[in-house]
């Protein structure tokens, strides 16, 4: 729809302008891209095009540029109008590295770029003024920029309530996490897990929210390197839990002796992993990840490294289609599993990191399918498009992490859908009440056993009735091994919240420590 297209232009154009200001401020950029040189007005890229100076790697109208900048190109705003097409070119250039936040841009979405870049009143200079040289110390500012601006649609449809439509379920659940709050999760359980492996490791002095073992562990998953970690946060938002992570990962790496530079690869690669349903967040998460490779790594950008962050997509099948593309690839190929599997993500949008995957072993399916020629065949090719996507969303849904570190949405009662409702009597009949529940109990099957499974919750499934199964399911196979147990607004919402840390395994004998 046209509300639908110029929404999604404004926020790439909110992600873009804050990312560029960020990397402006950080000398990330050749060039001040959307930010003056000290004394001047005018971003740095058009001062410097004024000069005849331009980015050589940039496809770029030069002659237009300068045409527009001398004169010899009549235009009612020619600063505007050159300053448009070099914000379109760097953004281009930067599709290569980026290309989650910087695809190469259609014209639809240059169409719809704000107009007014240039003056004291434009949002360019809004995005100066509040994304500062002090607050950009911390890629977490995006996270917060981000929950800012999604807060005036979350008031609207909460006002108008009743069940929350598909479209508007982001925009309702994202919460940003307090960075304390995040630490003490990440510590509990990725922490925790190392220092149980390298009881000697000097992070532990770095970890101010650990709480220690109050008495050795001889059951826990055994670690030989940390190449082997690997954390998923499920409903990741703008990555705020993964960043952290990252930093801790960081100085693990390092106490290990690994080369400084090769480290940001390492962990972007090996150890960190993100699902969300919003496009908007997950851009941003993968930003974040970026700019912490990049802090730590001046070459990162050529590195041509990606973040694991999935963003779900809904990925439906015609008619027949499943059926005619099994019969055509053989019977080898054609299993129950696979049939399943294609059926699942018509609604990954909504039910994101809820869907339990049909397909077991994505990896062994994939390299037989690659084996068959399967991928190659031009025939299949956009069955197949569809396809190497459901196995991608299933990979990430497998249970193969160490550790499950979230803020899960929070929605029950009368804000879920009827999609929702319906999934959940079916597939979560014991947490079915709110999201975040059905995200604890779906935090466990994602870790393996010996796991943690590290989650920032409401409170409500502690006490209330309808949450009782749901409470003895995890007090008989699971153990719970620290909780902080907070007041209202903590979170920045007016209820109770706790923050719990549990281990994948039932210790009849363990104690936990509750503050």
């Amino acid at each position: 729809s046209q509300q639908a297209l110029i929404e999604e232009a404004a926020y790439t154009w909110f992600n873009r302008l804050c990312a560029l200001r960020y990397m402006d401020v950080n000398n990330y950029t050749r060039a001040g891209i959307v930010s003056p040189s000290p004394g001047f007005t005018q971003p740095e890229i058009l001062q410097q095009a004024k000069q005849g100076l331009f980015d050589s790697d940039w496809q770029l109208d030069r002659k237009r540029v300068a045409g527009l900048l001398n004169g010899s190109i009549p235009s009612p705003d020619a600063d505007q109008e050159a300053y448009r097409l070099l914000l379109v070119a760097a953004c281009n250039s930067y599709a290569r590295e980026m290309e989650f936040l910087f695809t190469a841009i259609p014209d639809v979405t240059e169409l719809l770029m704000p107009e007014d870049l240039l003056s004291n009143q434009s949002v360019l200079q809004a995005v100066r003024d509040t994304l500062t040289p002090e607050v950009c110390q911390d890629v977490e500012v995006i996270g917060w920029l981000y929950q800012f601006y999604i807060s005036e649609r979350k008031d609207q449809v909460m006002a108008a309530k009743g069940a929350v439509k598909k479209q508007d379920i982001p925009a309702v659940t994202q919460l940003f996490t307090p960075d304390w709050i995040v630490r003490y999760m990440v510590q509990n359980s990725l922490g925790r897990l190392w220092l149980l492996n390298f009881p000697n490791s000097n992070i532990r002095s770095k970890m101010e929210y650990y709480v220690s073992p109050g008495e050795p562990e001889t059951d826990f998953l055994r670690v030989e390197s940390p190449e082997e970690l690997k954390l998923l946060d499920p409903a990741c938002g703008s990555g705020h839990i993964l960043t952290y992570a990252f930093d801790l990962l960081y100085d693990i790496y390092e106490e290990q002796g690994y080369d400084a530079v090769g480290i940001p690869r390492l962990i972007l690669q090996k150890n960190l992993y993100g699902i969300e349903i919003d496009k908007r967040a997950a851009m941003l998460s993968s930003f974040a990840l970026m700019m912490k490779a990049r802090a730590k790594d001046k070459r990162f950008f050529t590195r041509g490294v990606r973040p694991n962050i999935l963003e779900m997509q809904d990925v439906s099948f015609e008619p027949g289609e499943a059926k005619a593309y099994l019969d055509r690839v053989g019977q080898d190929l054609y299993t129950l599993d696979l049939w399943e599997g294609m059926q699942q993500f018509e609604n990954a949008k909504t039910f994101g990191s809820l869907i339990r995957p049909a397909i077991k072993d994505v990896p062994t399916l994939r390299a037989r399918m690659q084996a068959a020629g399967v991928f190659e065949d031009l025939f299949l090719s956009k069955t197949n498009e569809k396809l190497l996507k459901v196995l991608e969303m299933s990979e990430y849904l497998s249970p193969r992490y160490q550790v499950v570190v979230a803020n899960p949405p929070y929605m029950g009662g009368k804000n879920l859908n009827g999609d929702v409702k319906a999934y959940a009597e079916v597939q979560y009949s014991e947490t079915k009440s709110d999201l975040f529940a059905m995200f604890i109990e779906r935090g466990f099957e994602l870790v393996k056993p010996d796991g943690y499974n590290a989650m920032v919750t409401m409170q409500s499934w502690m006490f209330l009735s309808s949450f009782e199964k749901m409470r003895q399911t995890l007090l008989d196979t699971h153990t719970i091994i620290c909780m902080v147990h907070m007041a209202n607004m903590v979170m920045g919402i007016a209820f109770g919240t706790a923050a719990t840390i549990c281990k994948k395994r039932y210790l009849p004998d363990f104690k936990g420590h509750y503050s």
